[in-house]
């Protein structure tokens, strides 16, 4: 078995170097060897060019068994994992370049637009910023990590949860596909988001999936702590209807919760006619 796993952290090693998910030495990947074992990728080590022989086994403590080189320096995080969520087995940290250029705008991946994210991730949160290799950084991860499978690390990077290596990684490359479409999306002028109804209605869906889910998704966003249920950004809409324009939702946001002020970042959108009235007026009052 072990074995096995050091030839497994290997290969996604070289795929997240490959796919330009990690760049020189980024990047940290880990394993259960039992219940009080872990595998871990060394420090300073370009991860795709690893070899099977480079890993390290520590306790859950952090502590050094075995290997000639010395634990990744951000092993806390990974040691909070395990300890919060004794069902995962994996972990991967990584920093895909769409999906951290999110994380580094202070954005999560929180909207309902595709409805196999929905299904399997649920959202994709952000974890406030912490300085990488300290213990700030564990103790941000661990307000998403019992609702979640995967996070952003703000101005920093992801981080992915899984039953085994390839689970993790697989929910890598499903954020950072995710982060690139919802990118163009809002380039050619914005997202449509599913429904809430429609959410419902997928996360239904996971049990005939196989899917296992750490939280169900929140009645409604701001409804529940984070930890949980997962937030997702999906509005009401009449029946029937299981897609909504973008433009839609903070509209409907500030029906749901009342007194919701116009913000800073809000759109309101004016038709000719409108603006030269409010122009007209402008002028008038200046006189």
């Amino acid at each position: 078995m072990e074995p096995q796993l050091r030839a497994d952290i290997v290969e996604i090693g070289r795929r997240l170097y490959a796919r330009g998910y990690t760049a020189s030495n980024d990047g940290n990947i880990s394993v259960r060897l039992g219940d009080d074992r872990l595998l871990m990728t060394p420090k300073s080590v370009c991860k795709g060019f690893m070899e099977p022989g480079m890993m390290c086994i520590t306790d859950l403590e952090g502590r050094k068994i075995s290997g000639e080189r010395d634990p990744s320096f951000e092993m806390q995080m990974h040691l909070e994992v395990y300890r919060q969520r004794p069902d995962v087995r994996a972990v991967v940290h990584a920093h895909p370049p769409i999906a951290t250029g999110f994380a580094v705008a202070g954005i999560p991946l929180d909207r309902a637009v595709l409805a196999e994210v929905v299904t399997t991730l649920g959202s994709v949160p952000i974890a406030e910023y912490a300085t990488p290799s300290t213990r700030e950084l564990p103790d941000a991860v661990r307000k998403y990590v019992k609702a979640h499978d995967g996070m952003l690390l703000a101005n920093h990077g992801a981080l992915t949860l899984g039953g085994d290596l390839y689970a993790a990684y697989y929910k890598m490359e499903t954020i950072e596909h995710f982060a690139k479409i919802s990118l163009v999306a809002r380039m050619l002028g914005g997202e449509r988001l599913l429904s809430r109804e429609e959410v419902v209605r997928l996360q239904g869906l996971r049990g005939m999936y196989g899917i296992a889910s750490p939280a169900p998704i929140c009645p409604e966003p701001g409804a529940a702590d984070d930890a949980e249920c997962q937030v997702v950004q999906a509005p009401m809409s009449p029946p029937g209807r299981r897609l909504v324009p973008e433009t839609d939702l903070a509209d409907r946001q500030r029906g749901m919760y009342p007194g919701r002020p116009v913000g800073p970042d809000d759109e309101i959108r004016l038709t000719y006619r409108e603006l030269t009235a409010l122009i007209e007026d402008a002028v008038k009052s200046l006189k």
